[in-house]
């Protein structure tokens, strides 16, 4: 991440100090990971544990919090994160970006997982010929339950199917040209009622 960009833009958007309940929360971050473009943490905040996250996408920041006013990314514990990695950007654990699970190994896939959101997931379907909604279809959801997961994890709101929902787009990544086959014989062989 460009830090000197990442800092123009933290004070263009909130200022060149953080406010003060921001300051409350400099610095307790924890579970910090930061990857290309994009920072992420948790923290204890007065209803609970938030999961705060900001990228940094063509010199603009786009930042979201688990609290009840973050979805659009301007609540304090934003800024804190933001002034937080200004301060201490070392505190930040690498997390490398993965394309592919190299061990089928437990714990890689919970990394991998954890490293990679829904929506890039389905893009590398899409770009595979599988379009969302024949994927909700495939795996016998409806297509705006799974527009609602995908656009809830981009503001740190997950529901429980997230996980088994990855799982299943990594499945059918993996064994596309079956998937591909089935869906041919779908639309080719005759409706029985």
């Amino acid at each position: 991440m460009n830090i000197k960009i990442f800092k123009d833009e933290t004070n263009r958007r909130w200022g060149k100090k953080p406010g003060m309940k921001a300051l409350q929360y400099l610095g307790q971050f924890f579970n910090r990971t930061i990857s290309k473009n994009k920072i992420k943490a948790r923290v204890e905040g007065n209803f609970g544990t938030y999961t705060v996250s900001i990228i940094l996408e063509d010199k603009d920041i786009k930042s979201t919090c688990s609290c009840y006013i973050g979805k659009e990314g301007y609540c304090h514990h934003c800024e804190a994160l933001a002034y937080t990695y200004l301060n201490e950007p070392e505190s930040f654990k690498k997390n490398p970006v993965v394309r592919s699970i190299t061990e089928k190994t437990p714990e890689s896939i919970k990394n991998y997982l954890e490293n990679i959101t829904l929506e890039s997931i389905l893009e590398r379907l899409k770009e595979k010929g599988i379009t969302q909604k024949e994927f909700a279809e495939m795996i016998g959801m409806n297509p705006r339950k799974l527009a609602a997961i995908k656009s809830s994890e981009l503001r740190n709101r997950y529901y429980n199917e997230l996980g088994a929902v990855k799982l299943a787009c990594l499945w059918i990544e993996t064994n596309i040209k079956k998937v591909k086959k089935v869906k041919k014989v779908k639309k080719i062989s005759p409706k029985y009622g």
